[in-house]
């Protein structure tokens, strides 16, 4: 890991920056660079987010404008806009030693932009939302970042993106190196089997559970969703062993003997087939492809789950808890 002490050289100093995007992350990189002394400009189409950057202050104009005024242009919209962004309103103004920058690998990775050979193509991805990586920049402290290049053309892609890191903040906590195909791959990976997909699957597998053999939904609720905070608070304030160490003996043991049989070998084989799939190539496809159709498949799936038993019960419930919704009003990150 390297630190704020590590990061000495000064290539980023002179350029101006601009960012493409003012939603989660793009609204707090602008601003921790912009505090960190930097010139900063926002790039974005009419609507609510131009407003945004407006009101708190930037130059804000059109993608293509801010393109061509910026020696660093940091790509931050969604994964599946980015690409049509790329091509129409950034590529045609990109001069040789222009910075390319990049908080996700998946548009770089599977070739849904090829960078022209005169620029780097650096990355700066934090390990925390938007939101998070703002008010820990104002507190002082940061979010852990990784960093790395894809194509060096200056001879100080990797200053570079170390340079920017310190700038949002996150030198602060701890960079750590890494490729465009590591992050994406292992980003992927992480989303769909454990933090996203697994978790979700696993409290609605075990809230089907509870109530097909009885037991009330709103008790189910409680013991498969709501105390899963709980549990991932203390992992991640102290890993498993501040876990055990703050629940029951029988919790720790039923989790022992139970858990390894829940996600057995066939989860971990499934996982390995999710991996192959991100490797191949084969999940950015079909990704891309039903974004192209509309995203039929993603609406369907999306207005499944929204009106599930399990949220509509939790709905119901988080509506008789006000602590619930101070937390929210502090962590719901802006619209891209």
């Amino acid at each position: 890991m390297l630190y704020d002490k590590d990061v000495t050289t000064n290539y980023l100093q002179g350029k101006t920056l601009a960012f493409v995007g003012y939603g989660s992350q793009g609204h707090a990189q602008a601003n921790n660079l912009r505090d960190s002394g930097y010139d900063v400009v926002v790039g974005v189409r009419p609507g609510k987010s131009f407003e945004a950057a407006k009101t708190d202050g930037f130059r804000v104009m059109s993608v293509a404008e801010a393109a061509q005024q910026a020696d660093w242009v940091q790509m931050l919209t969604p994964d599946e806009v980015m690409s049509d962004v790329y091509k129409n309103e950034v590529e045609p103004y990109l001069k040789p030693g222009d910075v390319l920058g990049f908080s996700h690998g998946f548009n770089v990775h599977y070739k849904e932009i090829v960078p022209p050979d005169f620029v780097d193509v650096v990355m700066m991805a934090p390990k925390g939302p938007g939101n998070l990586c703002r008010r820990t920049y104002k507190e002082g402290f940061g979010v852990p970042a990784l960093y790395g290049y894809f194509q060096d053309y200056s001879g100080h892609a990797e200053d570079l993106s170390k340079e920017f890191a310190k700038g949002n903040g996150a030198a602060r906590a701890g960079l750590l190196k890494t490729s465009f195909k590591e992050e994406t791959e292992e980003d992927l990976f992480g989303e769909q089997n454990v933090l996203m997909g697994g978790v979700t699957a696993l409290i609605e597998t075990g809230f089907e559970v509870l109530t097909e053999a009885g037991y009330s939904p709103q008790l189910a609720y409680f013991e498969v969703e709501h105390e899963m905070k709980l549990i991932c608070d203390l992992i991640y304030e102290g890993g498993f062993n501040k876990m055990y160490a703050d629940c029951s003996n029988t919790s720790e043991y039923g989790s022992y003997v139970v858990g390894p049989k829940v996600v057995g070998a066939e989860s971990k084989q499934a996982m390995k087939d999710a991996l192959e799939n991100i490797q191949n190539g084969k999940f950015a496809k079909e990704f891309m492809d039903d974004y192209r159709n509309g995203f039929k498949n993603l609406y369907k799936m999306r207005e499944r789950s929204a009106n599930s038993l399990l949220s509509e019960v939790g709905e119901q419930l988080r509506e008789r808890m006000p602590f619930v919704k101070e937390a929210d009003k502090y962590s719901t990150p802006q619209s891209a």
